[in-house]
């Protein structure tokens, strides 16, 4: 890593090479492992350390951004003068006001240095422990084991400077014989927090439940697990919780502010400081995080802005800038479903005939401005009959609304879970939403996976 001196002083001598109207310098280092696993052995680890950085220029509302990760003094003076001549010839952006000044950003730590134990060599020995778990229920094992250390630091020529480090770890897990699999995971800043024993038990549990037996797709009552519930959420932030979206007219909240959409039970926002999730202080413009409600006991309230969406509605960014180029709009990476106060076994006494689904995958977006969403069950669907899981089923398809779904929310677990997918193959930003577990009264299931 290269520290928070050297990084702010780096990105410094940047705005200070720039003559354009505006400069802003944002670095990205990484310093990553990421070891894969199947039929319990392990069969790759590969390693990444890179610094990047990403720069913008404006100069008469004349954007553009280059990156490079060749940091010596010649390479980021030529970096700079190759943007101030793209920007010449660009099309002005008259809806471009300026970079966001500078702000307070609340002192959070981020980083565990004994994230530095996880070397190979630990990794692997954590893994054959799990292995010889796995082995005992006469199940095989295959997944993922990802950890990292992260810097982030932007300054522009208004004065923005920030820092912050970050590490990370992500393990998915999947155990299975020729019949069944199980899944669980666990993402956390702190490697002292991983434990083995519970997360192999966890996946264990759903693998060991016997053949699954195929019963007919329709609407059930269906209990989903946090991980089933964080990809619906995660699709929500993608589709409609950002203000671009809206100012788009491609958000499923366009014109329905104040209304209400969803159940009571459900409210859902977006934190990067509560200590409960993966907290991110700042975005990658260098704003402090603020908390935005979504949905408030099933009331529509309010999105996310960055600096560009913010100024067209003359309203201040909510720290949600994403990294440059950025297309897509503010999307929140923070994302919190409030817990409620029901249990698990709680729900699954309450359903008559239905669903249990540990988690989704393949999942797409067929109608937006719905949200209506196609995917399917993986690992660890069952069959709930009176109250009672009575056996594992064939995977199914799933086509469904997810307000439709949410309005149809009868309860939510008290206990929530932290949930990430990681990133593999993109610059390394590890990010998770704090989900419960949901009963929903009615789930469309459109067919059965051949999966």
């Amino acid at each position: 890593m290269i520290g928070k001196d050297s990084c702010l002083s780096l990105l410094k001598k940047i705005v200070e090479y720039s003559s354009a109207d505006q400069t802003e310098a944002l670095l990205l280092t990484e310093d990553s492992s990421l070891t894969r696993f199947a039929r319990s052995m392990v069969h790759q680890h590969v390693a990444e350390k890179n610094s990047t950085v990403i720069l913008k220029v404006v100069k008469n509302k004349r954007i553009a951004i280059l990156t490079t990760n060749r940091l010596t003094p010649a390479s980021l003076k030529d970096l700079v003068k190759k943007a101030i001549s793209i920007a010449e010839v660009q099309s002005p952006n008259e809806e471009f006001i300026s970079l966001p000044s500078p702000q307070r950003i609340p002192e959070i730590d981020t980083f565990h240095k004994n994230i530095q134990t996880l070397t190979p060599k630990r990794k692997v020995k954590l893994l054959q422990d799990l292995f010889k778990i796995v082995r005992e229920k006469g199940l095989e094992a295959s997944g993922s084991f990802s950890n990292g250390m992260v810097e982030v630091a932007v300054v522009n020529s208004l004065g923005v400077e920030a820092y912050q480090r970050y590490s990370d770890l992500v393990l998915h897990l999947i155990v299975q014989n020729n019949e069944s699999s199980g899944y669980s995971s666990f993402v956390s800043r702190n490697p002292d927090q991983l434990n083995i024993p519970i997360l192999a038990d966890e996946a264990i549990l759903k693998a060991s439940k016997g053949i699954p037996i195929l019963i007919e797709p329709g609407e059930y009552e269906v209990v989903l697990e946090p991980y089933a519930v964080s990809e619906l959420l995660s699709f929500l932030g993608y589709l409609g919780f950002h203000a671009l979206s809206v100012q788009e007219g491609r958000s499923f909240l366009c014109n329905r502010f104040g209304q209400k959409l969803v159940d009571s039970k459900v409210t859902i926002y977006d934190d990067g400081l509560d200590p409960k999730g993966l907290q991110v202080p700042f975005d990658f413009e260098g704003i402090p995080k603020q908390r935005v409600v979504f949905f408030e006991e099933g009331v529509a309230k309010s999105v996310t802005y960055d600096s560009f969406t913010g100024h067209r509605e003359g309203k201040p960014s909510t720290g949600h800038a994403l990294i440059s180029p950025n297309t897509e709009g503010p999307i929140p990476i923070n994302l919190f479903m409030k817990e409620g106060d029901s249990s698990l076994d709680e729900m699954i006494r309450s359903v008559h005939k239905g669903i249990y689904v540990t988690r989704f995958h393949y999942t797409n977006v067929v109608e937006p401005m719905k949200a209506v969403l196609t995917g399917m069950t993986r690992d660890g669907t069952f069959l709930i009959e009176d109250g009672e899981i009575k056996s594992p089923i064939k995977n199914f398809r799933f086509t469904e609304s997810v307000l439709k779904a949410l309005s149809r929310v009868s309860a939510v677990s008290k206990d929530r879970k932290i949930c990430s997918e990681g990133t593999v193959y993109s610059r390394r930003f590890i990010t998770g939403i704090v989900a419960p577990a949901i009963k929903v009264d009615g789930f469309n299931f459109s067919g059965v996976s051949a999966l």
